[in-house]
């Protein structure tokens, strides 16, 4: 159940995640008309994301070159694609409209408000969201190609293309839908031969895996999947007094927007009418809940499974006097204002997804108010008596009764402005993992610092004669990903958030992108945040901030919370937005294209501050420089001579004659040194580590390393064993998993965010720690990719040309 958790209350809050990827576009325009983010919006010609093997329009040609129909081997016509938490105690049968009704029609007379009546499923949040998308024909047009039929070469096959993540998908699909007694058992149309809102509902069910991932949900979140707009949420009580004036530009402006009545669960609605299948159902519930209270032992032969006698969802509405619903999500199609007995009366126009159930109040269809108004009025106002959902309320009453208005923008042009302006949007995917980039909110100091850091520099002012401020105006929307798809696997939204920090002028001033640090956030109030930690799919905010360079810490409120998330900004004005580390080593295969399989992720190319090596008497300062340790005397020549004397002895002791030694020659010597030191907690290291040491230090592929492979390698590892025991405080003999990212930068290794979420699932056990092999096992392997990759890159441009052998080579040396 969504809960919200007030600023004031974590006031300390904001973090972070450390984004495993990141994609960073920009796109400039004017708010509205056919420009800009408007039509990037509902451009025919935006990128589609194709379906697992072949598009719509190759599915299609194939269909009817066959002439078969088209079966959806993604989404079966069984109960996989109904529910994943429940069984039901009635069978739903499949149907194509052809077998439901005579003459069956994809649209008749247009795709309006009207056609949309709820079934058995808990979507009103979904339907009021297609309510308000038919009263913008570009955007329906975007999400529902009209181009299709069930009369002109039908194939069975229809398709609609939703927003998702920064990407418009084509949602692939048959037109099988569920029926009990030849009746739709989900949403239906007005009239019973129209199905473009039943198959609409069934591919958004597609995308999320199934029916039930619908069940209970935020308009806005259906709202921005049609639009790839920004939404933005206002309390009633809590609203600003201009709240009239933001309706009325939204509708003018093509925004999308719904309302709802709080019922004490929270901000998920999810409801549905009473209906004759709905009622069946419960009868049916009943007398088998009667009947396993008479007969408890009751046998299903051939499985372990046990039916749980309910149907999304087994909860009715909870209808008010009034006529009003509570819990319940209601389109907002129209705000007028007309004359009443020569006073302005402000209206608003709202519609019941279920297409019935009406306010019954002042200005309700068969209230006396509309006979003090003439026919013209009524006609522009679209006034009727029929039971279809849609009523008229005053907008006192609304404000009244209503709890919580949902705007979702196809801009972020501010709603109260008389003029429209020009926004810069910048998109950011990224994730929170456990153990490296999911630090939680500011609560937890010790992991804060760890989540994805973004920068975004505002370079210009806004253009306000009347505004004295020198301030740059900004939208801030944190998105988080494929919760309500992952529900079948026990996923819910994460409570989330964001907190804003101006950057440190000595950052500025020599352009350096570092990963800000613990102590950063532990002596530095943010300069911004959002009002809320709130387990919704997303939260936004805007901001108004003086032109400088700031980072923005998206987080879950607690930590080790995996997840992925996307982030947007919008600015009035020109800015740039950036992660940090980015910018990754480019790999080129002449044979091999290596970007057709993953992105290359591999190093954060910097020549002016190269990866070096520490050697062993050497220690980084705070801000990673090297500085000599002092605390020791140095050893002269003639006690070097003395040492490399005794250390050849004790190699040759154990490698015999031919002075090379093999992984498990390798184990016994380190074991047999580590063991030495009484401070350091460890079981030492495992043969698997060893023979991986053996293989990235052999150089001539014996399968051993000699003397001085060996001494190199003994150098290295006591230079990242003084590392290790930095950040071991607690002598257990392990360091925490987010405390890697320090350690790595210790050692003279600059990685992307990526590689230490890779470094992380790789190395850290269940209790997010790193014990001492795995620690120096992880070191080992990155020094010997960097020295690999700086053998290769002959220009030292930063990017190497790979053939198949040495791309093979190297997927064989570092496995």
């Amino acid at each position: 159940m969504p809960s919200a958790i007030n600023a004031a209350v974590a006031q300390q809050t904001g973090a972070g995640s450390g984004p495993s990827a990141t994609i960073s576009t920009t796109t400039e325009g004017a708010g509205g008309g056919t420009g800009g983010i408007y039509s990037a919006i509902i451009s025919r010609n935006q990128p589609i994301i194709k379906v697992k093997e072949k598009t719509y329009e190759e599915l299609y040609k194939k269909c009817l070159e066959e002439n078969i129909l088209y079966e959806d081997p993604d989404f079966p016509p069984n109960e996989s694609s109904l529910f994943y938490s429940q069984k039901i105690p009635i069978k739903f049968e499949w149907k194509r409209p052809r077998e439901i009704c005579e003459n069956p029609r994809f649209i008749i007379g247009g795709a309006n408000r009207t056609d949309i009546c709820q079934g058995e499923l808990g979507d009103c949040w979904f339907l009021a969201a297609i309510a308000c998308l038919t009263l913008n024909k570009k955007l329906l047009c975007r999400v529902i190609p009209h181009d299709q039929s069930f009369i002109q070469n039908y194939a069975g096959i229809f398709h609609f293309q939703f927003w998702r993540y920064g990407d418009w998908v084509d949602v692939v699909i048959d037109d099988c839908l569920p029926t009990y007694n030849n009746q739709l058992v989900f949403t239906k149309s007005s009239q019973r031969n129209e199905f473009w809102s039943a198959l609409l509902e069934k591919a958004y069910a597609k995308l999320h895996g199934s029916y039930e991932a619908l069940k209970g949900g935020n308009t806005t979140e259906a709202m921005e999947d049609f639009t790839g707009g920004v939404t933005e949420f206002y309390e009633i009580k809590d609203a600003p007094r201009d709240i009239y004036k933001i309706m009325k530009h939204a509708i003018d402006r093509g925004s999308l927007m719904a309302s709802s009545i709080d019922d004490n669960l929270g901000f998920s609605y999810g409801s549905a009418p009473r209906s004759d299948i709905g009622e069946l159902i419960a009868r049916m519930v009943k007398n088998l809940e009667n009947a396993q209270m008479t007969h408890s032992a009751v046998e299903y032969p051939g499985t372990d499974e046990r039916p749980a006698w309910t149907i999304v969802p087994m909860q009715y509405e909870t209808r008010m006097s009034c006529g009003l619903v509570k819990g319940h999500a209601y389109s907002v199609t129209a705000v007028e204002e007309t004359t009443f007995k020569g006073q302005k009366i402000r209206l608003v126009r709202l519609r019941n997804p279920w297409g019935q159930v009406e306010w019954n109040g002042p200005w309700s269809d068969k209230s006396e108010e509309w006979n003090f108004i003439n026919e013209e009025e009524k006609i522009r106002l679209q006034h009727k008596i029929v039971e279809d959902g849609e009523f008229w309320i005053s907008f006192e009453d609304f404000m009244r009764h209503f709890t919580k208005l949902e705007i979702c923008n196809l801009t972020p042009d501010t709603l109260e402005a008389d003029k429209l302006q020009t926004w810069t949007v910048s998109v950011n995917e990224g994730r929170w993992v456990r153990g490296c980039s999911a630090g939680g909110c500011r609560n937890y100091p010790d992991t804060f610092w760890t989540n994805p850091q973004y920068r975004l520099k505002l370079l210009e002012e806004d253009d306000d004669p009347e505004d004295e401020e020198v301030v740059c105006s900004f939208l801030v929307a944190l998105m988080q990903k494929n919760r309500r798809k992952e529900r079948k696997l026990g996923a819910n939204l994460y409570t989330i958030g964001f907190a804003i920090y101006e950057v440190p002028s000595l950052d500025c001033m020599h352009g350096t992108k570092h990963h800000l640090q613990k102590d950063f956030f532990l002596y530095n109030a943010s300069k911004a945040r959002s009002k809320t930690y709130i387990n919704m799919r997303e939260i936004s905010e805007r901001f108004r901030l003086p032109p400088s360079e700031y980072v923005i810490i998206p987080s879950t409120y607690e930590p080790h919370q995996e997840g992925e998330f996307i982030l947007r900004v919008f600015s009035e004005k020109r800015s740039l937005s950036d992660t940090y580390p980015s910018t990754p080593f480019r790999v080129i295969s002449t044979s091999l294209s290596l970007s057709s399989f993953f992105q290359p992720i591999i190093f954060v190319s910097d020549r002016a501050n190269s990866n070096k090596e520490l050697t062993a008497d050497e220690d980084p300062s705070k801000d990673g420089e090297k500085t000599h340790v002092e605390k020791k005397k140095r050893p002269s020549a003639h006690e070097k001579s003395e040492e490399e004397k005794q250390f050849r002895n004790i190699f040759r002791q154990i490698a015999g004659d031919d002075m090379e030694i093999n992984a498990e020659e390798l184990r016994n010597v380190l074991n047999n040194v580590v063991k030495k030191h009484k401070d350091l907690k460890t079981e030492g290291f495992e043969l698997e580590s060893c023979r991986s040491m053996i293989a990235l230090m052999d150089t001539d592929g014996s399968g051993k390393i000699n003397f001085d492979e060996f001494r190199h390698l003994w150098d290295k590892i006591k230079s990242w064993q003084k590392i290790f025991r930095r950040y071991d405080m607690d002598h257990s003999g392990t360091i925490n998993s987010y405390e890697m990212r320090n350690a790595v930068k210790d050692a003279g290794f600059r990685l992307n965010n990526q590689l230490y979420d890779i470094i992380t699932m790789r190395y850290a056990d269940k209790n997010m720690n790193i014990d001492f092999d795995s620690f120096i096992c992880c070191f080992v392997r990155l020094d010997a990719m960097f020295r690999a990759f700086h053998a290769f890159d002959k220009d030292g441009d930063g990017i190497i040309k790979l053939n198949v052998l040495e791309v093979n080579w190297l997927v064989t040396v570092f496995l």
